[in-house]
């Protein structure tokens, strides 16, 4: 028997039908002689195989449609798969899709009596918890309103309350982040720290990566159906990050009025740029009418948000014109990231040349970030160098 809090999902395989559209004759027709044969069913998960232990903390990222929030449903018992097996071992709380856990015709209080009935609780074991859920949601004064008349945030703040405060062995989250104010992401990243110390299993999906480098210890990258990495949050995520840019830099539209050539960057001795010291960007600018512009350069390790950028102002000429930027302490750990550029006129503000990546960064050194406290997001990994002093200020106590 395994210890509760576990999680094993063995060898999943999980299909949909490729196409449910209209049932009308013409429509059904249209789709049989456009559809190759054996095209029928289309596989959203395809062998994943993984385990989580008691009091761990997993994020499963990847791009829209590779297979996150059905691999969740399957876990929280919502779905079946194909073939494979999931094995669980204690109570599931299960935050996939707010709107759908919350009845609009009930009011809040009966919404969280309802759901935390639902989840195998007794009437007063949720009652002594009642007070909390309410608080740490923030709808004291419409807590006997019904929830068609919340709006989208209240919505989604008591349907977390409910699912996180009812103590579950294992609690699943999907993209509970991307809605809400900043505080309150900021005390759902404190409620799940304080549920995963209590010994809590979590398991979440989120696109906002710091938040889950800040709550995760452990990632799972789904790419095309299937397994892509898996380890330790920050190397999944730096592998993610990686694949984001390259995409990014393949579909990036290079026609149009501004282009960027010959993108080279150097360090104080060699092409190798370090941690904190001197490194110069050169590239050349190619147009073909004069233009006054902005020209920004920037560094990204998630596309399209940047670490930071910088920017110039310059009247260009036909042809090529020649940039060199130095940047005397580079204030990156050591990574891969990548160049961005983008470049726009100076009046007008109209888009000479989109916001797109240029080039890789790849940059070396033996600093490494301090580590945060947990539930804290850290946007950017920029470098900062600091030295502490200490010292021991006694004093002496009086004597008579």
């Amino acid at each position: 028997m395994s210890a509760e809090g576990t999680v094993a999902v063995n060898h999943i395989w999980k299909r949909f039908r490729s196409d449910r559209g209209r049932r009308l004759a013409r429509d059904q027709l249209a789709r049989v002689l456009r559809r190759p044969p054996g095209d029928a069913w289309r596989w959203v998960l395809k062998d994943i195989d993984f385990s989580v232990g008691p009091g761990e903390s997993v994020a499963v990222v990847g791009v829209n449609g590779s297979g996150k929030s059905t691999l969740l449903k399957i876990i929280s018992g919502v779905m079946f798969p194909h073939s494979g097996s999931i094995e669980t071992n204690g109570r599931i709380g299960a935050l996939i899709e707010v709107m759908s856990g919350i009845s609009p015709e009930l009011t809040g209080r009966e919404n969280v009596l309802i759901y935390g009935t639902l989840l195998g609780l007794g009437r007063k074991e949720v009652a002594s918890r009642f007070d909390e859920i309410v608080a740490f949601a923030e709808v004291e004064n419409a807590i006997d309103r019904q929830v068609k008349f919340y709006s989208s945030g209240m919505k989604m703040r008591i349907g977390f309350s409910i699912a996180a405060f009812l103590r579950p062995s294992i609690l699943i989250v999907d993209e509970v982040l991307a809605v809400g104010d900043s505080s309150f992401q900021q005390k759902c990243l404190n409620r799940m720290r304080e549920v995963t110390q209590s010994g809590t299993t979590l398991i979440l999906v989120s696109h906002d990566l710091a938040a889950v480098a800040a709550t995760a210890q452990r990632g799972i990258w789904l790419q095309d159906a299937r397994i892509r990495a898996q380890g330790p949050i920050d190397a999944v995520l730096s592998e993610y990050r990686t694949a984001i840019e390259e995409q990014a830099e393949l579909a990036a539209e290079l026609d149009s009025p501004v282009r960027l050539r010959r993108v080279r960057t150097t360090g104080p001795s060699s092409s190798l740029v370090t941690t904190n010291e001197r490194c110069t960007i050169s590239f050349e600018v190619e147009t073909d009418e004069e233009c006054e512009v902005n020209l920004y350069v920037g560094v990204s390790e998630g596309a399209p948000t940047p670490i930071f950028v910088v920017r110039r102002e310059a009247m260009l000429q036909p042809g090529r014109t020649k940039f060199e930027l130095e940047l005397p302490h580079l204030p990156l750990p050591a990574g891969q990231y990548y160049l961005w550029s983008g470049c726009y006129r100076v009046m007008s503000r109209i888009e000479m040349m989109p916001w797109h990546p240029i080039g890789s960064l790849p940059v070396a050194g033996r600093y490494r970030l301090d580590p945060t406290p947990g539930a804290i997001v850290r946007l950017s990994p920029v470098f900062v160098e600091s030295r502490w002093s200490v010292s021991r200020n006694d004093v002496e106590p009086a004597t008579s």
